[in-house]
């Protein structure tokens, strides 16, 4: 069990780093709150009482509280970031006690330790703003949404934004193929599949194959291997808590995975060629991912069939429009990257798309 309770105090510094600080003399207690921190891959300090060294209680990120240290805390400084922690579920005084020492949750043992140990993880990486998400999925087969999700990613990237590229789409031969990095070492997806819980943002990072200044996660190209969507979740958001920008190529299908992932993003862009059957074959796409996501914009690509604008096709598909997006030549003769020349239309437009949508924190 876990409980808030409401305070109007300033937060505390956001993306802080530091060790959580523990105070209980109850033996078995500190034995289920260490565990937990080595969970989240925290080094707590432990004391009986308020640390005398100065300041250190202001300056740990996080305090975990033992019930029965509770009263022995009533005259130390208010601050944000104080968890009470006991095992009675039936001990009504605990929010009293919780009010008398300015504790913003109350917590108890064994059924809030998920949430405990996601708390301590969030100190341990130094969690700030999440990062801005973007998802790219195609309005048919072959529309480019790949190719601009793999643009936007790079440009990105050249902006100085920490940068992550999903593929979320087992079966499109990988997006480690189209950057040129198919022999790059790190991780591919089926070695998530096992993932339960939470995932280490920085450990993910560190893991993933770095191509063109950013990490990109891909699918190999051995055997199908299903990743259930708990471990896709967690690895995505695992992702999001490094901030930046991720961008995920997604399916045309969704599927428990692929919803997953639609719950994390900010908005998407539909990838739609300005061709009539395609438009069609677009309005159904857009009708299922539309029922899911906030935010789904249209990007059209050229050439135009007659009397279809990209004005018209945001029309006929009810959508706000994101763009022209345009042909690049030389792409499909190992020319660099999608988005790689700077000075290049695709970059261009994956540019002007990045500063509208003003991306959410800087690189580390």
């Amino acid at each position: 069990m876990a409980g808030a309770i409401t305070d109007d105090r300033p937060p505390a510094a956001e993306g802080r780093q530091g060790r959580p600080l523990i105070v209980t003399e109850d033996v078995e207690l500190l034995d289920d709150l260490l565990r937990l921190c080595a969970a989240a891959g925290a080094r707590p300090e432990v004391h009986h009482g308020v640390p005398e060294g100065r300041g250190r209680w202001e300056a740990a990120p996080l305090v975990l509280v033992g019930d029965d240290a509770a009263r022995r805390l009533r005259g130390a400084a208010r601050r944000r970031g104080v968890v009470l922690v006991g095992k009675d579920q039936d001990d009504s005084g605990v929010w009293q006690r919780a009010v008398q020492i300015g504790a913003d949750h109350v917590l108890m043992l064994p059924d809030g330790e998920q949430w405990l140990v996601d708390r301590i993880a969030d100190v341990a990486e130094g969690v700030g703003r999440p990062a801005l998400t973007v998802g790219v999925v195609g309005g048919r087969g072959g529309a480019g949404a790949s190719t601009l999700a793999c643009a936007l990613a790079v440009t990105s990237a050249r902006r100085g934004t920490r940068t992550l590229l999903v593929d979320a789409d087992p079966l499109g031969g990988g997006l480690d193929v189209l950057l040129g990095g198919e022999s790059a070492d790190g991780l591919r997806w089926p070695a998530f599949a096992a993932s339960r819980g939470r995932v280490g943002g920085g450990a993910l990072e560190e893991s993933l194959p770095e191509l063109h200044s950013l990490r990109v996660l891909s699918w190999d190209r051995g055997d199908a291997v299903a990743v259930p969507p708990q471990a896709v979740r967690a690895v995505l958001a695992a992702g999001r808590r490094r901030g930046g920008a991720v961008v995920v190529d997604l399916p045309r299908r969704i599927d428990e995975g692929v919803a997953e992932v639609l719950a994390q993003l900010d908005l998407a862009l539909l990838v739609v060629p300005a061709e009539l059957r395609a438009v069609a074959a677009a309005s159904r796409v857009a009708a299922a991912f539309g029922m899911v996501l906030r935010d789904l914009r249209v990007a059209v690509r050229g050439p135009y069939a007659p009397g279809l604008g990209d004005l018209e096709v945001a029309r006929l598909l009810k959508l706000p429009l994101a763009g022209e997006v345009p042909i690049e030549a030389g792409l499909s003769d190992g020319g660099g990257p999608p988005g790689g020349a700077s000075r290049g239309p695709l970059a261009r437009f994956c540019e002007g798309f990045w500063e509208r949508v003003a991306v959410r924190g800087e690189a580390a």
